[in-house]
Protein backbone atom coordinates (compact mmCIF):
# COMPACT_ATOMS: atom_id res chain seq x y z
CA UNK A 1 0.00 0.00 0.00
CA UNK A 2 0.80 3.59 -0.78
CA UNK A 3 2.41 5.40 1.68
CA UNK A 4 2.38 8.96 2.52
CA UNK A 5 5.73 10.70 2.30
CA UNK A 6 7.17 8.17 0.34
CA UNK A 7 9.15 9.32 -2.67
CA UNK A 8 7.19 8.71 -5.81
CA UNK A 9 8.99 11.39 -8.31
CA UNK A 10 12.78 10.48 -8.25
CA UNK A 11 15.75 11.81 -11.13
CA UNK A 12 18.74 10.78 -10.23
CA UNK A 13 21.32 13.10 -12.50
CA UNK A 14 18.89 13.79 -15.19
CA UNK A 15 20.63 15.87 -17.95
CA UNK A 16 19.22 17.31 -21.18
CA UNK A 17 21.87 18.89 -24.10
CA UNK A 18 20.15 21.05 -26.82
CA UNK A 19 23.24 21.03 -29.19
CA UNK A 20 25.77 22.61 -26.59
CA UNK A 21 22.94 25.04 -24.65
CA UNK A 22 22.81 22.58 -21.50
CA UNK A 23 18.79 22.59 -20.47
CA UNK A 24 19.11 20.49 -17.00
CA UNK A 25 22.51 19.76 -15.53
CA UNK A 26 22.62 16.41 -13.29
CA UNK A 27 19.14 16.69 -11.68
CA UNK A 28 18.55 15.20 -8.81
CA UNK A 29 15.32 15.54 -7.42
CA UNK A 30 12.94 13.95 -4.84
CA UNK A 31 8.87 14.75 -4.83
CA UNK A 32 7.35 12.98 -1.77
CA UNK A 33 3.56 11.32 -2.18
CA UNK A 34 1.08 13.59 -0.80
CA UNK A 35 2.57 17.30 -0.94
CA UNK A 36 2.94 19.95 -2.98
CA UNK A 37 6.07 20.79 -4.63
CA UNK A 38 7.19 23.68 -5.94
CA UNK A 39 9.88 24.11 -9.21
CA UNK A 40 10.65 27.32 -8.79
CA UNK A 41 13.02 29.68 -11.14
CA UNK A 42 13.16 32.09 -14.00
CA UNK A 43 11.67 31.37 -17.80
CA UNK A 44 14.39 29.52 -19.05
CA UNK A 45 15.59 27.57 -16.07
CA UNK A 46 15.07 24.46 -17.32
CA UNK A 47 11.34 23.68 -15.84
CA UNK A 48 9.49 22.59 -18.78
CA UNK A 49 12.10 20.19 -19.88
CA UNK A 50 12.56 18.84 -16.68
CA UNK A 51 8.36 17.90 -16.86
CA UNK A 52 8.97 17.05 -20.62
CA UNK A 53 11.02 14.57 -19.35
CA UNK A 54 9.10 13.23 -16.34
CA UNK A 55 6.04 12.77 -18.96
CA UNK A 56 8.46 10.70 -21.46
CA UNK A 57 8.09 13.58 -23.67
CA UNK A 58 11.36 14.43 -24.17
CA UNK A 59 14.26 11.74 -23.47
CA UNK A 60 17.30 12.87 -21.35
CA UNK A 61 20.82 13.00 -22.26
CA UNK A 62 22.17 11.40 -19.46
CA UNK A 63 20.66 10.17 -15.68
CA UNK A 64 17.29 8.82 -15.19
CA UNK A 65 13.47 10.01 -13.92
CA UNK A 66 11.02 7.58 -12.47
CA UNK A 67 7.52 8.15 -11.28
CA UNK A 68 5.85 5.34 -9.05
CA UNK A 69 9.26 3.34 -10.24
CA UNK A 70 8.25 3.60 -13.76
CA UNK A 71 10.70 4.51 -16.10
CA UNK A 72 9.75 8.09 -17.62
CA UNK A 73 12.02 7.76 -20.74
CA UNK A 74 11.56 3.06 -21.01
CA UNK A 75 7.60 3.23 -19.84
CA UNK A 76 5.72 6.65 -21.04
CA UNK A 77 2.77 5.57 -21.66
CA UNK A 78 2.50 3.42 -17.95
CA UNK A 79 3.53 7.11 -16.78
CA UNK A 80 0.88 8.81 -18.29
CA UNK A 81 -1.91 6.48 -17.02
CA UNK A 82 -0.49 7.58 -13.45
CA UNK A 83 0.27 11.51 -14.25
CA UNK A 84 -2.17 14.37 -15.16
CA UNK A 85 -0.64 17.04 -16.53
CA UNK A 86 -1.71 20.29 -16.71
CA UNK A 87 -0.11 22.70 -19.41
CA UNK A 88 0.60 26.38 -18.86
CA UNK A 89 -2.21 27.27 -21.87
CA UNK A 90 -4.52 24.43 -21.71
CA UNK A 91 -6.05 23.61 -25.19
CA UNK A 92 -10.24 23.05 -24.93
CA UNK A 93 -12.40 22.85 -28.35
CA UNK A 94 -13.49 25.61 -28.20
CA UNK A 95 -17.15 24.92 -30.35
CA UNK A 96 -17.61 22.08 -27.91
CA UNK A 97 -19.18 23.08 -24.33
CA UNK A 98 -16.78 22.56 -20.94
CA UNK A 99 -19.21 19.27 -20.26
CA UNK A 100 -18.53 18.17 -23.62
CA UNK A 101 -14.91 18.71 -23.72
CA UNK A 102 -14.70 16.81 -20.48
CA UNK A 103 -16.80 13.45 -22.18
CA UNK A 104 -14.32 13.51 -24.79
CA UNK A 105 -11.34 13.00 -22.43
CA UNK A 106 -13.17 10.59 -20.29
CA UNK A 107 -13.86 8.31 -23.98
CA UNK A 108 -9.96 8.77 -24.63
CA UNK A 109 -9.34 7.33 -20.75
CA UNK A 110 -11.90 4.14 -21.60
CA UNK A 111 -15.22 5.62 -19.82
CA UNK A 112 -18.34 5.57 -21.14
CA UNK A 113 -21.94 5.83 -20.18
CA UNK A 114 -23.28 6.12 -16.24
CA UNK A 115 -19.93 5.93 -15.04
CA UNK A 116 -18.72 8.78 -16.78
CA UNK A 117 -21.32 10.79 -16.94
CA UNK A 118 -21.25 10.74 -12.98
CA UNK A 119 -17.72 11.75 -12.70
CA UNK A 120 -18.22 14.37 -15.44
CA UNK A 121 -20.82 15.84 -12.72
CA UNK A 122 -18.72 15.60 -9.63
CA UNK A 123 -15.57 17.48 -11.39
CA UNK A 124 -17.96 20.34 -12.33
CA UNK A 125 -19.12 21.18 -8.75
CA UNK A 126 -15.76 19.67 -7.96
CA UNK A 127 -14.06 22.91 -9.83
CA UNK A 128 -16.91 25.20 -9.43
CA UNK A 129 -18.16 25.10 -13.09
CA UNK A 130 -21.61 23.88 -12.41
CA UNK A 131 -22.98 27.33 -14.20
CA UNK A 132 -20.27 27.40 -16.91
CA UNK A 133 -20.27 23.41 -18.03
CA UNK A 134 -22.62 23.81 -20.99
CA UNK A 135 -21.39 26.98 -22.68
CA UNK A 136 -18.76 26.60 -25.32
CA UNK A 137 -15.20 26.94 -24.16
CA UNK A 138 -14.59 29.43 -26.59
CA UNK A 139 -16.39 32.28 -24.07
CA UNK A 140 -14.78 30.88 -20.81
CA UNK A 141 -12.04 33.42 -19.12
CA UNK A 142 -7.98 32.14 -18.58
CA UNK A 143 -9.08 30.83 -14.95
CA UNK A 144 -12.25 29.53 -16.17
CA UNK A 145 -10.39 27.70 -18.60
CA UNK A 146 -7.58 25.92 -15.37
CA UNK A 147 -10.53 25.03 -13.16
CA UNK A 148 -12.17 22.93 -16.57
CA UNK A 149 -8.32 21.70 -17.06
CA UNK A 150 -7.79 20.64 -13.27
CA UNK A 151 -11.39 18.51 -13.80
CA UNK A 152 -10.53 17.28 -17.22
CA UNK A 153 -7.05 16.13 -15.25
CA UNK A 154 -8.96 14.33 -12.50
CA UNK A 155 -11.17 12.23 -15.14
CA UNK A 156 -8.61 9.52 -14.84
CA UNK A 157 -7.99 9.61 -11.17
CA UNK A 158 -4.29 10.45 -11.65
CA UNK A 159 -2.09 9.84 -8.47
CA UNK A 160 -0.14 12.54 -9.61
CA UNK A 161 -0.41 15.74 -10.90
CA UNK A 162 2.11 18.37 -12.93
CA UNK A 163 0.95 21.93 -13.23
CA UNK A 164 3.09 24.20 -15.75
CA UNK A 165 2.50 27.86 -14.53
CA UNK A 166 -0.93 27.46 -13.21
CA UNK A 167 -1.73 30.80 -11.99
CA UNK A 168 0.07 32.90 -14.98
CA UNK A 169 -2.50 35.38 -16.36
CA UNK A 170 -5.63 34.58 -14.00
CA UNK A 171 -6.98 37.40 -11.68
CA UNK A 172 -6.27 37.86 -8.06
CA UNK A 173 -9.99 35.77 -7.35
CA UNK A 174 -9.63 32.82 -9.69
CA UNK A 175 -5.93 32.88 -8.25
CA UNK A 176 -7.18 32.30 -4.66
CA UNK A 177 -9.60 29.92 -5.84
CA UNK A 178 -7.11 27.91 -7.77
CA UNK A 179 -4.79 27.79 -4.88
CA UNK A 180 -7.13 26.45 -2.80
CA UNK A 181 -8.22 23.99 -4.96
CA UNK A 182 -4.86 22.38 -5.36
CA UNK A 183 -4.10 22.23 -0.99
CA UNK A 184 -7.54 20.31 -1.18
CA UNK A 185 -6.21 17.95 -3.65
CA UNK A 186 -2.97 17.30 -1.81
CA UNK A 187 -4.81 17.51 1.76
CA UNK A 188 -7.66 15.62 0.76
CA UNK A 189 -7.04 13.32 -1.76
CA UNK A 190 -3.79 12.33 -1.06
CA UNK A 191 -2.55 13.55 -4.33
CA UNK A 192 1.18 14.82 -5.23
CA UNK A 193 1.16 17.87 -7.09
CA UNK A 194 4.63 19.07 -8.95
CA UNK A 195 3.85 22.87 -9.90
CA UNK A 196 6.74 24.48 -12.41
CA UNK A 197 6.58 28.36 -12.01
CA UNK A 198 8.46 31.51 -11.50
CA UNK A 199 5.35 33.25 -9.47
CA UNK A 200 6.98 33.23 -6.28
CA UNK A 201 4.25 34.23 -4.28
CA UNK A 202 1.55 31.87 -5.13
CA UNK A 203 4.52 29.44 -4.48
CA UNK A 204 4.84 30.51 -1.24
CA UNK A 205 1.42 30.25 -0.72
CA UNK A 206 0.60 26.92 -1.17
CA UNK A 207 3.58 24.56 -1.44
CA UNK A 208 4.71 22.38 0.87
CA UNK A 209 8.58 22.43 -0.25
CA UNK A 210 10.00 24.34 -3.11
CA UNK A 211 13.15 23.50 -5.05
CA UNK A 212 15.47 26.65 -6.62
CA UNK A 213 16.19 26.29 -10.11
CA UNK A 214 19.00 28.71 -11.70
CA UNK A 215 20.40 27.34 -15.57
CA UNK A 216 19.25 23.86 -15.34
CA UNK A 217 20.56 23.35 -11.58
CA UNK A 218 18.34 22.72 -8.81
CA UNK A 219 20.76 24.92 -6.55
CA UNK A 220 18.44 24.44 -3.30
CA UNK A 221 15.32 22.28 -1.71
CA UNK A 222 13.99 22.25 1.59
CA UNK A 223 10.60 24.18 3.01
CA UNK A 224 10.70 28.32 3.28
CA UNK A 225 11.86 27.70 6.90
CA UNK A 226 14.73 25.44 6.16
CA UNK A 227 15.74 27.82 2.94
CA UNK A 228 15.78 30.66 4.96
CA UNK A 229 17.77 29.06 7.72
CA UNK A 230 20.49 27.83 5.13
CA UNK A 231 20.56 31.51 3.69
CA UNK A 232 21.18 32.93 6.98
CA UNK A 233 24.05 30.43 7.66
CA UNK A 234 25.35 31.17 4.17
CA UNK A 235 25.33 35.60 4.90
CA UNK A 236 24.20 37.33 7.48
CA UNK A 237 21.01 38.59 9.26
CA UNK A 238 19.57 41.89 8.49
CA UNK A 239 16.86 43.38 10.57
CA UNK A 240 14.60 46.70 10.07
CA UNK A 241 13.76 48.78 13.28
CA UNK A 242 11.42 51.74 13.24
CA UNK A 243 10.85 52.96 17.02
CA UNK A 244 8.94 56.13 18.56
CA UNK A 245 11.21 57.38 19.86
CA UNK A 246 14.43 56.50 17.84
CA UNK A 247 17.55 57.86 19.55
CA UNK A 248 20.49 57.49 20.35
CA UNK A 249 19.87 55.30 23.66
CA UNK A 250 18.27 52.82 20.90
CA UNK A 251 21.36 53.25 19.22
CA UNK A 252 23.47 52.18 21.74
CA UNK A 253 21.61 49.55 22.72
CA UNK A 254 21.80 47.87 19.45
CA UNK A 255 25.66 48.25 18.97
CA UNK A 256 26.63 46.24 22.25
CA UNK A 257 24.74 43.20 20.90
CA UNK A 258 26.58 40.03 20.01
CA UNK A 259 27.46 39.77 16.25
CA UNK A 260 26.56 43.23 15.04
CA UNK A 261 28.47 44.12 12.00
CA UNK A 262 26.88 47.21 10.46
CA UNK A 263 23.80 49.84 11.28
CA UNK A 264 22.87 52.73 9.16
CA UNK A 265 19.72 54.59 8.70
CA UNK A 266 17.17 54.58 6.11
CA UNK A 267 14.86 57.54 6.56
CA UNK A 268 13.01 56.93 10.17
CA UNK A 269 14.42 52.94 10.14
CA UNK A 270 17.67 51.21 11.66
CA UNK A 271 18.99 48.58 9.04
CA UNK A 272 21.31 46.29 10.99
CA UNK A 273 23.75 43.82 9.88
CA UNK A 274 24.53 40.76 12.10
CA UNK A 275 25.82 37.32 12.36
CA UNK A 276 22.82 36.71 15.15
CA UNK A 277 19.20 36.88 15.62
CA UNK A 278 19.11 39.78 18.64
CA UNK A 279 15.08 40.30 18.08
CA UNK A 280 14.21 38.60 21.21
CA UNK A 281 17.17 40.71 23.48
CA UNK A 282 15.80 43.87 21.31
CA UNK A 283 11.91 43.56 21.90
CA UNK A 284 12.80 42.89 25.31
CA UNK A 285 14.27 46.35 25.50
CA UNK A 286 12.24 48.33 23.65
CA UNK A 287 9.12 46.71 26.06
CA UNK A 288 10.47 47.88 29.30
CA UNK A 289 11.92 51.15 28.43
CA UNK A 290 9.23 52.61 26.72
CA UNK A 291 9.60 52.27 22.96
CA UNK A 292 6.47 51.97 20.83
CA UNK A 293 7.48 49.73 17.48
CA UNK A 294 6.11 50.64 14.26
CA UNK A 295 8.04 48.33 12.33
CA UNK A 296 10.20 45.48 13.21
CA UNK A 297 11.27 42.98 9.98
CA UNK A 298 13.79 39.99 9.33
CA UNK A 299 14.90 40.18 6.04
CA UNK A 300 15.11 36.60 4.33
CA UNK A 301 11.72 34.83 5.20
CA UNK A 302 9.99 35.54 1.97
CA UNK A 303 10.52 33.42 -0.59
CA UNK A 304 11.32 36.16 -3.06
CA UNK A 305 13.76 37.37 -0.92
CA UNK A 306 15.28 33.72 -0.39
CA UNK A 307 14.75 33.05 -4.09
CA UNK A 308 16.72 36.25 -5.14
CA UNK A 309 19.20 35.25 -2.55
CA UNK A 310 20.77 31.97 -3.75
CA UNK A 311 20.14 33.38 -7.35
CA UNK A 312 22.37 35.98 -6.51
CA UNK A 313 24.99 34.04 -5.23
CA UNK A 314 24.34 31.21 -8.28
CA UNK A 315 25.39 34.33 -10.65
CA UNK A 316 28.34 35.07 -8.14
CA UNK A 317 29.76 31.38 -8.45
CA UNK A 318 29.14 30.96 -12.31
CA UNK A 319 31.45 34.62 -12.33
CA UNK A 320 33.82 33.75 -9.95
CA UNK A 321 34.09 30.05 -11.71
CA UNK A 322 34.33 28.81 -7.95
CA UNK A 323 33.65 24.96 -7.14
CA UNK A 324 29.85 23.89 -6.86
CA UNK A 325 27.68 21.43 -5.69
CA UNK A 326 26.02 19.95 -8.85
CA UNK A 327 22.94 18.53 -6.66
CA UNK A 328 20.45 21.01 -5.03
CA UNK A 329 20.95 20.86 -1.16
CA UNK A 330 18.00 19.25 0.87
CA UNK A 331 17.24 20.69 3.96
CA UNK A 332 15.03 17.92 6.99
CA UNK A 333 11.76 16.71 6.22
CA UNK A 334 8.45 18.29 5.21
CA UNK A 335 6.41 20.41 7.38
CA UNK A 336 3.55 19.19 8.78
Amino acid sequence: MAVRGEPCIVTQGLTKHYGTKIAVNNLDLTVRRGEVFGLLGPNGAGKTTTILMLLGLTEPTAGKAEILGLDCARNPLRVKSVVGYLPDSVGFYGDMTGRENLRFTGRLNGLDGKELEERIDRLIERVGMEEAADRRTETYSRGMKQRLGIADVLIKNPEIIIMDEPTLGIDPEGMRELLAMIRRLSEEDGITILISSHQLHQIQQVCDRVGIFVEGRLVATGTLGELEEQIRRDSNYILEVETAPCDDRLLGMIGRQEGVLDIRKEGSRFIITSTTDFREQLTGFLGTNGYTILHLHQRGGDLDEIYHRYFEKAEKEERDGTDRPEKGRSFGRRKK
